[in-house]
C-alpha cells in the first residue's frame, strides 16, 4: 500500500471542492402506468445536465431496495435544489431524493 504522509493528507485536503450528492429514492407513484417513460425523460434530463458539467457522476442503482440512483453535481446545493424539483420523474411522484452538500478531489473519477 503506498505510504501517505501528513503534508500529502493537508495538500489534498486543501484541494477539495464543494458539490451536492443526491440520493434519489422510489417515489409513491413508481409502479403507476406510464412511469416507465417518465423514467426515460428522467435519463435523458440527466444526459443532458452531464453534457452541461453540472451532473458529475450518475449511478443507477438496481439492487431491490428503495434507492434508485446516487448523482453528485457539480453544483452547490440551492442550484441542485431547482433542478431536482423541476425533474419529470420528482414532479410525477416517481421520485423523491435526498440532498447533502459535500466535498471531493476535482479531478477524481470512476475508473474505466
Amino acid at each position: 500500500m503506498t505510504d501517505i504522509t501528513d503534508d500529502f493528507m493537508r495538500r489534498m485536503i486543501s484541494s477539495t471542492k464543494n458539490y451536492s450528492i443526491i440520493i434519489l429514492k422510489h417515489g409513491p407513484r413508481k409502479h403507476d402506468e406510464g412511469a416507465d417513460s417518465i423514467i426515460w425523460e428522467h435519463g435523458r434530463r440527466n444526459f443532458s445536465l452531464r453534457a452541461e458539467g453540472l451532473l458529475s457522476i450518475v449511478c443507477p442503482v438496481n439492487d431491490g431496495s428503495d434507492i434508485s440512483g446516487i448523482g453528485i453535481f457539480n453544483a452547490p446545493v440551492e442550484e441542485v435544489k431547482k433542478l431536482m424539483d423541476e425533474d419529470p420523474g420528482v414532479k410525477a411522484g416517481i421520485f423523491v431524493y435526498e440532498m447533502h452538500p459535500c466535498h471531493s478531489f476535482p479531478g477524481d473519477s470512476l475508473p474505466r
